[in-house]
């Protein structure tokens, strides 16, 4: 039973709940029991003289029904008694009038208990995917960082180099399972948003095909990108979420496909029609569709199975089998593209071919609105004529702790570490660091509490926080902001990308390992430069690989199947500067643990040329 001030104050029977009602001045309403729809008219009455006649002004419900059914059913009739009051009555035959106004009161608490739960269940899996976002992916972090770390040790054991390459591939394989997880998860709670930026979508195409060839490659495919000639190159819509949809539809043609090819389609689309002409340029804030088609020549899907491919954990028997994935690869990539204002639909020719296809809502950019991206290698230290930098970590985890101080100190940073934001506030007024490093979900004091006491103290704002979190949500940024961190990083993350934050903030400069300055290759277009920046194309590598000595070819091959990647980094060495986009391609592959990248390539060679016709 709850009163007129919302207060729960006990629980009574049906009987007595329309009998509470039923009264002149009744408020009380009891919502906390199911109630089963059930009505009918009144067979005959002793009390009323002309039943019809009341029957045809009044409403009669058993005492049964549910709130929401005799509101609908009351306010059915006529206008001009739509608010008269209705007739309640019990199996005994007892009947009692309810005023309108007391069981519309009644329905409006219902409403107001029902709208009470969803937004306490909707707080509860809120707080339950944060906590299994902190939790899984935060050892995560510790384990790929540690990979990293132990990277540079030129001193590893043949044992240990192979050893390290499995947990590295191990862990960004697991990592990619939670984040399928917890991105289905974060779509069901609503937590999902749309962060449109603008970029260069033929770098985008480019280095998607890079990244899928040697797979399609080792397999016999052939990867086909079709773009249609008006098709804009610098656009602006949700880039990530565009990429996820491409490489989770791409990666499934090539997985289920034996024989054949692979195809993506791109051509624009203004409104309904599709674009002959080329764009003009006043068309930039106006809305167009990018249309996506990825088709296979694959086994194809049964009609019956094409239902569930967008339900979360389906699959359909060809994927069971292969015994990959979690089934959640094209839920979240639908709900991806009707986030960016589009529709995704496949059609299957058991047998013969599978295509997907979707559109995207995109405005175009200005190649000026493009942050410019430069290839970098290694940092291996901080460059001379520096401040001694002093950096803050701040974390409750050891095994976290220690992947930062060891990072950091071993490039020549100067770095103390707190468990707990009260620590951090007590070291940052005495160690007066640069830089500090927050974990947020800490016990004692959080991250969020420690940021805001330094800022209220903070006299020059000269110190930088940049928060560490291993938060799924895409407006953890704003939060993290709002509570005075300059920026964020995501966990697990990677080397480059928190040195890149610190340098962009701090202004450090380092120093990285040698890399060879590549030089134009024209002809075939193998490698092109282009203000400073340079981009290794499709056909280039295997041409590249093709003009090495058979001899080193072997050794690659060797090297690469024992994940000695220190092997394949002293045969770098050996390329002549000619071949710089393979040279720079092989070391990134190294530093990765991308072994199974170097061994498709070299089979992609000699599927073309036996490594024994292959001239020196």
């Amino acid at each position: 039973m709850i009163t007129n001030d919302s207060q729960i104050v006990g629980m009574i029977s049906r009987t007595q709940f329309f009998e509470w009602l039923s009264r002149p001045y009744g408020l009380e309403t009891f919502l906390k029991r199911p109630i089963k729809s059930l009505w009918r008219m009144i067979a005959d009455s002793g009390e009323i003289a002309d039943v019809e006649k009341f029957l045809e002004k009044h409403l009669v419900l058993s005492a049964t029904c549910p709130i929401d059914k005799a509101v609908e059913l009351a306010l059915k009739r006529r206008t001009s008694l739509a608010y008269e009051p209705i007739i309640i009555e019990w199996a005994d035959g007892r009947r009692r009038l309810l005023d309108m106004q007391v069981l519309l009161l009644a329905q409006s608490q219902l409403f107001a208990l029902a709208k009470e739960a969803a937004d306490t269940a909707n707080r509860a899996k809120s707080e339950f995917l944060a906590n299994m976002s902190h939790e899984l992916r935060t050892p995560l972090n510790a384990i790929l960082g540690f990979t990293q770390v132990m990277n540079r040790d030129p001193f590893l054991s043949t044992e240990q180099q192979q050893h390290l390459g499995i947990i590295n591939r191990a862990g960004e394989h697991l990592l990619e399972l939670i984040n399928d997880i917890l991105e289905m998860s974060k779509i069901e709670a609503g937590r999902i948003a749309l962060n449109e930026t603008s970029f260069d979508l033929y770098r985008l195409l480019d280095s998607l095909r890079e990244m899928l060839q040697l797979k399609a490659s080792s397999k016999g495919l052939q990867l086909l990108f079709d773009y249609a000639p008006n098709v804009p190159r610098y656009v602006q819509t949700d880039e990530r979420k565009l990429r996820e949809v491409l490489i989770n539809l791409l990666g499934n043609a090539i997985k289920f496909t034996q024989h054949g090819c692979v195809t993506l389609r791109l051509s624009m689309r203004n409104g309904d029609k599709e674009e002959k002409e080329e764009l003009s340029e006043n068309a930039a804030l106006s809305p167009y569709s990018l249309f996506f088609e990825v088709e296979d020549t694959g086994a194809g899907i049964a009609p019956e199975e094409i239902e569930q491919l967008f339900t979360a954990f389906g699959q359909t028997e060809t994927g069971r089998k292969s015994g990959e994935g979690t089934g959640l690869g094209l839920p979240i990539s639908q709900k991806f593209v009707q986030l960016m204002g589009g529709t995704i639909t496949v059609s299957s020719n058991p047998g013969q071919r599978t295509t997907f296809a979707f559109d995207v809502r995109v405005k175009l950019a200005q190649a000026a609105d493009i942050p410019k991206t430069h290839p970098t290698s290694r940092v291996i230290g901080l460059a001379p004529d520096q401040p001694n930098y002093r950096i803050l970590v701040v974390e409750d985890r050891l095994e976290s702790r220690l992947l930062l101080v060891k990072l950091l100190t071993s490039l020549g940073f100067s770095v103390r570490e707190a468990e707990n934001g009260q620590e951090a506030l007590e070291l940052w007024s005495s160690y007066s660091p640069h830089l500090i490093l927050m974990d947020m979900r800490m016990p004692v004091m959080d991250g969020y509490e420690a940021t805001t006491q330094i800022r209220a103290h903070l006299k020059d704002q000269t110190t930088v926080i940049i928060a560490l979190t291993a938060s799924v949500f895409e407006e953890e940024r704003n939060i993290v902001l709002s509570a005075g961190c300059d920026d964020f990083v995501h966990k697990p993350f990677r080397e480059e990308v928190l040195l890149e934050k610190m340098a962009e903030h701090l202004g450090v400069r380092y120093l990285y390992e040698e890399v060879k300055s590549p030089d134009v290759v024209s002809g075939d277009g193998a490698f092109e430069e282009t203000q400073g920046e340079f981009m290794i194309t499709d056909q280039s590598l295997s041409l590249h690989l093709s003009q090495m000595p058979t001899e080193w070819i072997e050794q690659l091959h060797q090297a690469a199947n024992k994940c000695f990647d220190h092997v394949i980094i002293q045969l770098i060495k050996e390329i002549p500067h000619a071949h710089a986009p393979l040279a720079i391609t092989l070391e990134n592959w190294a530093n990765n643990f991308l072994f199974e990248q170097v061994i498709d390539l070299i089979q992609q060679v000699q599927v073309k040329e036996p490594l024994s016709a292959i001239k020196n």
